[in-house]
Order: C-alpha cells, then structure tokens, then sequence
C-alpha cells in the first residue's frame, strides 16, 4: 500500500495553494494562518480553509541573473509577485516564458512544478510555479 509523501501531507499550501479565510472580517491570506492578525480575539476559532485563485497578473518582478548554487542551472530566471485574482499577493518564479516579454500586468496561472530533489534518497520536491496564462 502506497502512502502519500509527507510533504502532501503537512504542506498542502505548497501544492495547492491552500489559504485560509476569517470568518469574523472575511480577509483571505497565503498561506494559511492560524490566527487573523486583523481581528485577533475577536477572529479566534474562525479561520477556515480557503482555496486561493490560481490565476493572476504579475504586480511586480525581477530577473535573476546571479543566483545561489542550488538555482545556478536556472538562471536567468524570473520571480515575480502575483495578485491573484481573488486579491492576494503571492511570491514565485515564471517558467516558460521568454524573460524579454515579461512585464507587469501579464496575465499567469500557477502549475505545479519540480522545485528540487534530495540527492541520494532520489526525493522529488515539487511546489507551484506561474506560467504565461494565453
């Protein structure tokens, strides 16, 4: 019997883009909170699973031209902030596209990506990603 990887498990923001809402002011955040920073007591036992809008516009970016070692087989890459369409603000790299076409207000979708692995125990670390939305 196969078992879910406990990455799924315990970080579900990473691959689902898995927020959390306040039922006391109805402010969304990423990722998830345990507590409305807004309302504080008021919101406490209030916060509730919300699925984040997959789709967005670049709000702001900048290309990486000299990266870390881990990213060095990347660069240049592009990272990016994106408003989503439900309103938040949400941090990652574009992939397929051509970083002389990236600008802001371009429309993009999130997919699920390959992020890293662990060397000799061959695990995959998978997360989200932006893509141009055509």
């Amino acid at each position: 019997m196969a078992t879910v990887a406990k990455e799924w498990r315990e970080i579900p923001a990473r691959y689902n883009l898995e927020g959390s809402e306040c039922g006391n002011c109805n402010r969304k955040f990423f990722p998830k909170r345990s507590m409305c920073p807004f309302c504080r007591r008021n919101g406490f036992g209030k916060m509730h699973p919300y699925q984040v809008s997959r789709k967005g516009k670049v709000f702001t970016f900048s290309v990486i031209h000299e990266a870390p070692d881990c990213n060095r087989n990347l660069k240049p890459y592009a990272v990016a902030m994106i408003r989503t369409d439900d309103g938040l603000l949400i941090s990652g790299q574009l992939v397929d596209v051509d970083l002389s076409k990236v600008e802001i207000g371009m429309r993009v979708r999130s997919v699920l990506r390959k992020l890293d692995e662990d060397g000799a125990s061959g695990v995959i670390h998978y997360g989200f990603k932006f893509v141009p939305d055509l």
